[in-house]
This record gives structure tokens, sequence and C-alpha cells, in this order.
């Protein structure tokens, strides 16, 4: 039997599908852009289009699948959108389902992450839910614009510390709990990055690798939502969902440090000054490259 991987073509989906494929298991590659997907994958692994919102991909998205990778696509708000297809999977033979969550839901009832736990958890599919800490990668990825552009660092947390994780590392993780189903049933993880840094940290190590001045401004969050909603011109919905997260990282929820990572699979992980070396091109602009 296979797994199948939602969110395939996005910054965590596509690592794991590397990490399933490095550990010899077959994987369905799934997406709502069906160009992204051979972009990524070409014929090498199976895809198909799966979109929450039109219940009849479903049956053909879980065909031949024992195993599943669930993530909620960023522009999907409402935690009802995930409703139908996790009780589709009721009637299949899951043998787990892997979530994508994030690192303090449980005490954090405004995020759509915590409804989609506790629907999963009483459906009586055997899941494992991977709660990370902020991915690096919004830094190389929603970020990048104003740290290429400007120089600065738009994000409204304060003088919060978050401990960063890698993508890289939340899809081995991912990987590794779909690898050992049986293992790992009814489990959740809280997996972060080595230490917990400011974004003035973030901003002094971005500094050093670019070799430039990069300021991290802290806006206000009236400022931060006029912004990306008026000038970058991104979802309402994903911007509130964002400060909603931004709100608790003020008040402390993202400054943990755990060595779950590590005892799951038995490596450490990235830093962010690793992670900056390794991925400085997202940081500079094409004259710099």
């Amino acid at each position: 039997m296979k797994s199948l991987v939602t969110g395939a073509s996005g910054n965590v989906g596509r690592y794991v599908v590397e990490e399933l494929r490095n550990m010899g298991e077959e994987v369905v590659a799934a997406g709502t852009d069906e160009s992204k997907l051979f972009k990524l994958f070409g014929n090498e692994i199976d895809t198909v289009i799966l979109d929450f919102k039109k219940p009849e991909t479903f049956k053909n998205a879980l065909q031949n699948v024992d195993r599943v990778f669930l993530m909620r696509p960023p522009h999907l708000g409402n935690p009802e959108d995930l409703y139908p297809f996790i009780d589709h999977m009721k009637s299949c033979d899951v043998k787990l389902v892997c979530f994508l969550s994030l690192m303090g839901i449980e005490k954090n009832p405004i995020p759509p992450h915590h409804k989609i736990e506790k629907l999963i958890e009483r459906s009586g599919i055997p899941y494992s839910h991977i709660r990370p800490g902020f991915f690096m990668q919004n830094l190389s990825g929603v970020h990048s614009k104003e740290i290429i552009e400007n120089n600065e660092i738009l994000i409204p947390a304060g003088k919060s510390k978050t401990s960063f994780i890698d993508a890289k590392d939340i899809g081995l993780s991912v990987a590794t709990v779909l690898h050992e189903a049986e293992k790992y049933k009814n489990t959740t993880y809280t997996i972060t990055g080595p230490e917990s840094l400011s974004y003035f940290d973030i901003a002094e190590i971005l500094s050093q690798a670019t070799e430039r001045n990069i300021i991290y401004r802290n806006p206000s969050f009236i400022k931060y939502w006029l912004y990306y909603v008026n000038i970058r011109g991104l979802d309402k919905q994903y911007v509130n969902v964002t400060i909603a997260l931004y709100f608790m990282t003020r008040m402390g929820a993202s400054k943990m440090v755990t060595n779950e990572f590590e005892q799951l699979t038995g490596r450490p992980p990235h830093s962010f000054k690793e992670f900056a070396a390794d991925n400085i091109d997202s940081f500079m602009d094409g004259k710099e490259k």
C-alpha cells in the first residue's frame, strides 16, 4: 500500500515525499495544480488531484492508500473545510493519518488546527499529530520580498522568541511516523529547532549571511494587516490566522525548545544559521546572486 501526501508541492509536502522515497515507500503526491506536481516529480511517482473543497476528488486520491499526510492549505482558514475529507477517510482502511499541526495548539483553540486535531481524534482513525514551531521557510518564502527589496523583516512578533524549525526536518518527522504507522499511532510530537531566537536575532544572522544590514521593523498588528492585505494582496483569512499566531508568539507560546525531533529521527535539527547559509539565494536579489 501507499502513503498519500497532501500539499505535496508545498514547503513541507515535497520533503515528506522525498524522505518517504528514501525509506523505500510508495508515495502518491496530491495537490490542486497538476502542472506543479509534474514539474516537481515528473513520472517518477503517482500524482493525483485532491481539492478539499471538491469531495468528488476524494475517492480517487485515497485509492490503494493506507497512510495519509494531512496538512491544511494556508488559504483555507476554516477548519470545517477539511471535515468532509476526514469523514471520507473513516470509510477507508487508513492505518495512520499524520496531521501537520502547530506547537502549543493543545492550549490555543483560536487557529483552525485545534479543531482539526480534535475531529481526527474523535473520528477513530489512528493519528499522529506533528506540532512544529514556526517554519524557517516563512523567512525565505512569504517574507523574503521585504528582506530582498527593503532589507527588513516585517512581522508583528515584538521581542518574543521562536524556536524556528527547517521544513526539511518536519518532512523527516512526518515520514518517520508514516513509515512505522503501527508504532506511532495515537501520538503527538512537538518538534523545534535547536534554539529559541527573536526576530532581532534572525535579522542579525541574515545580515551576516548576506553581508547587508537587515533590520527587524516590528510593526503593529494593524500596520502588518494593512500592508499584507492592501499592499501585498494576500488573502485576508490567511493574514488573520497569522496575526492570531503572532499574538500567541508574543505571549511566549513559540519559545519552547524540545528534543523530540532528535528522539523521533535520531538526528539533530538544523539551526537557522545553517538554514540561512543553505538558502542564501532566497535572501539575495538577482544582482547579488
